[in-house]
């Protein structure tokens, strides 16, 4: 006997079909394995309406591409996890986890392995400072010897179009030694020594005599005013001579306040900081921008 279908249940079914065929799916990642940072195309179904992607428990940038990619960048501090996906109508994670294989040449206590770009620019903030971190690789052999000389620092600013020089320091820092496991840990520092090199103008690092501090420092000249205008964003330069047993990075913050100090909660906004630096027997010349974002 054939029981016929009401126009209800057909409804009900035709509902249930479709929000069946809405439900998220991933049905490949490429790559499946890299360091923090690396650009992720996420391929599946329906997953043009994500409202979050994350490693693990880590969320991460994403930009949709179309109804059938994603693209993620992989989130700092994550270790090897699978990849989950949101969308407004499920959820779907990826059948084997991302592999992270961060280089080997950073040291683990590093918090942040790869370079990063916190963007846009906030709001309300009227001034800008360079900084930089020098760090020394206690599994190289002789890093009790080793140094970074800064030769010169520069933070430029592209206000209208027009990149526009806010300081150029040059052999001068500033600093302090922060602890360096736990990473940064409670933000206490102490007085960081500077020698200065005779036969080439450069203000020296000895990081090889406290290995177990950061050497953070920052531009001797004063936090400066953003000229007027519409920001794009800024690139910090630092010409640089890192030694074997060094490792260096330059980054920036803006600041709402250019005399108001960092204890005071909100004022300051890290930009982001570049990928490491190696050593090399050239003066090198590193590089932080955050002018174009993540490059997805």
């Amino acid at each position: 006997m054939k029981f016929p279908i009401s126009a209800f249940s057909c409804l009900l079914l035709t509902a249930f079909i479709s929000a069946e065929d809405a439900v998220p799916r991933i049905t490949r990642i490429s790559p499946t394995s890299g360091p923090e940072g690396t650009r992720v195309e996420i391929d599946g179904r329906n997953v043009e309406r994500t409202t979050k992607v994350v490693f693990g428990a880590n969320g991460a940038q994403y930009k949709i591409i179309s109804p059938d990619k994603v693209i993620a960048i992989v989130p700092h501090r994550t270790g090897t996890s699978f990849i989950t996906v949101t969308t407004t109508t499920g959820s779907a994670s990826s059948q084997f986890p991302f592999i992270i294989q961060n280089d080997p040449r950073i040291p683990e206590e590093v918090s942040y392995k790869a370079g990063y770009v916190n963007n846009p620019p906030p709001q309300d903030f009227h001034s800008a400072m360079l900084w930089g971190i020098a760090i020394a690789d206690t599994r190289v052999k002789g890093y009790e010897n080793a140094t970074v000389q800064v030769g010169s620092l520069q933070l430029s600013c592209r206000i209208n179009g027009v990149d526009r020089i806010l300081y150029d320091d040059r052999a001068v820092v500033r600093g302090g030694l922060y602890q360096r496991i736990p990473w940064f840990d409670k933000n206490q520092n102490e007085p960081m020594p500077i020698d200065h090199d005779r036969r080439e103008p450069a203000a020296t690092l000895r990081v090889g005599q406290r290995p177990d501090r950061i050497w953070h420092f920052w531009s001797a000249s004063p936090r400066q005013l953003l000229p007027e205008g519409r920001l794009e964003g800024c690139t910090a330069r630092a010409h640089v001579k890192i030694s074997p047993g060094a490792l260096f990075q330059i980054g920036m913050d803006y600041w709402r306040n250019p005399t108001i100090g960092f204890d005071h909660g909100g004022n300051n906004h890290e930009a982001g900081v570049s990928s490491w630096y190696f050593p090399s027997e050239l003066w090198q010349e590193a590089v932080f921008t955050d002018m174009g974002g993540v490059q997805f």
